[in-house]
């Protein structure tokens, strides 16, 4: 058995963590050998929910669960962490604008990366989880400023895997036999899923999702604008916002941080721009194809870009601006 790792979880009385929980504790996540302590964060009033988190956990009897700690301080939460995984936020109410939400997010991840860069380790790394990820994430990197900022990624992996799921079930395959779907930009309705690089494998055979689907304006219209909008679909249905598919994304992006991406595919996910290929500006946290080794990620490189794809890319790095620059304003003032 190796050396247990610290791992926080905020938002922790939250849906989305508790379906998160049980992944992390159950070894899928870290691998079947890895003790964890496991940290749970959240809001005083929510200090009683998390009580009953604590003891369900406590209830599933788990192995490698070598201490849970619950608590809504963060000098106790953030100390000496190895992963970082951050849930909570402010949720959108009704009537209420964007940039609202991005003005009391920011005081939330502002607060947050201070204490990662008072309390945790240099090595740690952090997942943003909580919308609107992209700027949330951008705001506590650089309210960090010793942790290095490619330790910092937001979620993008949810929407990579409803892509993913849209091809398969458009072709009747199972989403494994996709890969190498892409996720531009931001975690919004501007990002653009992109499956001009990614293949199936159909009768045993690899080939181009275009090739294979023989449908180009269901390729660059209803099945981009069903990705887009899945969200929002979902909180129709179910009147709650996606959980168990969130938190399962959580686990495949923070899994794939941990032990690499499998040879010959990449995943998508909210990244620092700084040094891409892809006429990206520089310093903002934008949603790339990644392929990761040694719990390091590396753009993919070299990928052709089209007209359709440049057009799709360049609108939602230009909504991820105008949020940065925002969220900034309040950032100064907070």
């Amino acid at each position: 058995m190796s050396e247990p790792i610290r791992v926080l979880v905020t938002g922790a009385a939250g849906q989305i963590a508790y379906s998160l929980l049980y992944s992390i504790g159950n070894g899928s996540v870290f691998g079947k050998d890895q003790p964890i302590i496991l940290v749970l964060l959240d809001i005083t009033p929510m200090m009683g929910v998390l009580d009953g988190v604590l003891m369900e956990l406590q209830d599933c009897a788990l192995p490698l669960l070598k201490d849970i700690i619950a608590t809504d301080k963060e000098e106790v939460a953030f100390k000496d962490l190895d992963v970082a995984v951050l849930v909570g936020s402010m949720p959108r109410r009704e009537g209420m604008e964007r940039k609202d939400l991005l003005k009391a997010n920011v005081k939330i991840f502002k607060a947050q990366g201070a204490a990662l860069e008072k309390y945790a380790k240099k090595s740690v790394k952090v997942i943003v989880v909580g919308n609107p990820a992209n700027t949330n994430c951008l705001t506590a990197s650089k309210s960090a400023p010793s942790i290095p900022k490619e330790n910092f990624s937001c979620l993008t992996r949810l929407d990579h895997n409803r892509a993913k799921s849209q091809i398969a079930l458009k072709l009747g395959v199972t989403a494994d036999d996709v890969k190498n779907v892409i996720i531009w930009g931001n975690h919004s309705s501007t990002q653009y899923p992109d499956v001009n690089h990614a293949k199936v494998k159909l009768h045993g055979k690899e080939v181009g999702v275009y090739e294979a689907v023989k449908d180009d304006s269901w390729l660059k219209g209803e099945f981009i604008t069903t990705v887009q909008q899945r969200g929002a679909a979902v909180i129709k249905a179910r009147k709650l916002s996606s959980a168990m598919s969130a938190a399962k994304a959580i686990s495949d992006h923070i899994r794939d941080i941990w032990f690499g991406t499998p040879e010959g595919e990449f995943v998508s996910m909210g990244v620092i721009s700084d040094g891409n290929s892809y006429g990206v500006p520089d310093d903002l946290l934008y949603s790339f194809p990644v392929v990761i080794k040694n719990k390091s990620w590396k753009f993919v490189e070299g990928l052709p870009i089209n007209d359709f794809s440049r057009e799709k890319m360049d609108l939602t790095a230009k909504e991820l601006a105008e949020e940065k620059e925002t969220a900034f304003e309040f950032l100064s003032s907070a």
